[in-house]
């Protein structure tokens, strides 16, 4: 659900660093919001408050939310702490691989290359003869 960003309200929040949002701020430029924050239906923020500063940073005027209903304050507070306890980074190879494949797509060698070269000569190729078939 788009939500207007000024209609969300922040409560006692357990997080009281949101540490460098920089990164946050550059991927939300060039991907969007990724995940949702999540709200309750009284517009109080639950889990997100990292991307929430991060799109108030960009002048973002909404944001997507999920909202949950009839949650207790317990429950509401379990689900904050679960949202920030939960995540799991990369290992250091996970990321070494991660950054290799992105690496070798974006800039192929000289036998991917002369592949694709080939494969868009086939179908250039295909195109003609199909065309003086009509």
């Amino acid at each position: 659900m788009l939500v207007n960003i000024q209609d969300i309200k922040i409560k006692k929040r357990v997080r009281k660093d949101l540490g460098d949002l920089e990164a946050l701020k550059n991927s939300l430029r060039t991907y969007g919001l990724l995940n949702p924050i999540t709200i309750n239906n009284k517009y109080e923020l639950i889990a997100g408050e990292r991307r929430l500063t991060a799109a108030k940073a960009l002048g973002w005027t909404n944001i997507n939310a999920v909202v949950v209903n009839n949650l207790s304050d317990v429950e509401q507070l379990e689900m904050e702490l679960e949202e920030n306890n939960q995540r799991k980074e990369f290992t250091n190879e996970e990321l070494l691989e991660g950054y290799n494949r992105l690496e070798k797509l974006r800039n192929p060698g000289f036998f991917r290359k002369l592949w694709k070269l080939i494969c868009r000569f086939g179908a250039w190729i295909k195109g003609l003869f199909s065309k003086k078939k009509k």
